[in-house]
């Protein structure tokens, strides 16, 4: 699957350009700038110009959840009239009522008779816009990790969400796609125009290494490349291999340099295999994945992110290539899901939304509990073991002391039912009900 071609920002390319262009592409601009006095409010801050930096943090809210049952997703423990405090976006404390001290004039969100559950974690989303950013939380994503974008919006995105939380899931972001043909990509700075030269496109070692260098310098968090070609695109085979295993080294040596890992984008089994030989950190799609890459996998610790939302989405396309694929890759990809777990290779959910489509992450794990996970640990991909694959697992997939103050709230017990997850009735972000 992955990311289409966006319209690309201004010229100058600053992070303030790159988000006051995706809002204005999404239509938004003007909303997006209501909704950041609001929480700039909440916030304690005044939203006057100036006086909140790109990229610099904002408290987030405080707020006290009180009267559902709490699923802690690392323990399995379920906390029946259960008490969250929430103060400057942090929980202070979680447990039974009675048992938390409660602060004086707090602010309280009632959740009687609902369940209450971490903010979800996206591994795989592409958000190019103020609106989608604003979807993906609203569908209960409180945080996320990039797929990448054309024009370093999800870099921008990131920004928005640590000065305007309620807007903006935390966002771990991945640039653009270290990919042979960049496309219009080339455009997203001066720095890469010069690669429109090369006759085989960005292939070399030199040439992988300067988009590798370049994501870096403008800010990437982590670096998206692909071994296979595109499911989502009917004239493109899937399982044809775009890099060869000494190419997709070359890319995670380059990220490594920096401290910083590799997802890629696959289908084929061999692919899968030189991919997780040559050392990425996740692989995303993977629906033709064997065994032996999966246990090479567990010994690795490589994560496994296989997007069954986006496959599931194939097979309802009017395009009858697209429809046929999805139908033939979704319970082949289920399989794979059910073995890497049963092996005991980390599973992290998401949904490849993209192209202004937000899908809920309720989505993938409904489908990682089709595919044979138990409930609890369907709901763990989205949660703790998601958190853990973007580094967030001392902040990120509880809501115990000193995890962010992210909540979802659902009708109905997700344990027995975990579609509950795709339509939350209430989510916070950071301390603050969106």
């Amino acid at each position: 699957m992955c990311v289409g071609a966006t319209p690309p920002p201004p010229s100058r390319l600053t992070r303030r350009g790159v988000l006051a262009g995706a809002a204005a592409f999404a239509g938004t601009m003007a909303a997006a700038g209501s909704a950041v006095a609001s929480a700039a409010d909440r916030d304690g801050d005044s939203p006057a110009a100036g006086r909140v930096g790109a990229g610099a943090a904002v408290r987030g809210g405080s707020l006290v959840i009180e009267g559902g049952t709490l699923l802690d997703p690392a323990t399995g423990e379920v906390t029946e009239n259960a008490v969250v405090v929430i103060e400057d976006g942090t929980v202070r404390a979680g447990g039974r009522r009675g048992r938390v001290t409660v602060p004086r004039d707090a602010e309280v969100l009632d959740a009687h008779g609902r369940w209450i559950l971490p903010g979800l974690v996206d591994a795989h989303i592409h958000l190019s816009t103020a609106a989608e950013a604003r979807a993906a939380v609203l569908k209960g994503a409180t945080s996320a990790r990039s797929g990448s974008t054309s024009f370093y919006q999800d870099i921008a995105v990131r920004d928005l969400a640590r000065h305007s939380p309620a807007l903006a899931p935390r966002l771990t972001a991945a640039g653009v796609f270290v990919t042979p043909d960049l496309g219009d990509s080339l455009l997203a700075g001066p720095e890469l125009t010069p690669l429109v030269r090369l006759k085989e496109g960005v292939r070399s070692a030199e040439a992988l290494r300067r988009v590798v260098e370049v994501n870096l310098d403008r800010g990437a968090d982590v670096i998206k490349t692909r071994v296979n070609e595109r499911a989502g695109l009917p004239e493109q085979d899937p399982l044809a291999q775009v890099y060869s295993h000494e190419q997709l080294a070359e890319i995670v040596a380059a990220a490594r340099r920096r401290g910083k890992g590799v997802l890629c984008h696959s289908y084929s089994e061999q692919g899968c295999h030189d991919a997780v030989t040559a050392g990425i950190r996740s692989l995303e799609h993977g629906a033709f994945v064997g065994e032996r890459t999966l246990r090479e996998m567990r010994r690795r610790g490589t994560y496994f992110t296989p997007t069954l939302t986006a496959i599931a989405g194939l097979a309802e396309s009017t395009n009858p290539v697209l429809a046929e694929r999805g139908r033939a890759y979704l319970p082949v990809l289920k399989r794979a899901v059910l073995a890497a777990h049963e092996l005991g290779v980390p599973l992290a959910a998401g949904t490849d939304s993209s192209g202004g489509i937000v899908r809920p992450i309720g989505r993938e794990v409904e489908l990682m509990r089709a595919a044979g996970l138990p409930a609890l640990d369907a709901i763990r991909t989205a949660t703790t073991g998601a958190a853990r694959l973007l580094g967030h697992e001392r902040t990120v997939g509880r809501l115990a002391r000193g995890f962010a103050g992210d909540a979802i709230l659902v009708d109905g017990d997700p344990l027995a039912d975990v579609t509950t997850l795709m339509r939350p009735v209430r989510v916070v972000r950071a301390g603050i009900p969106v």
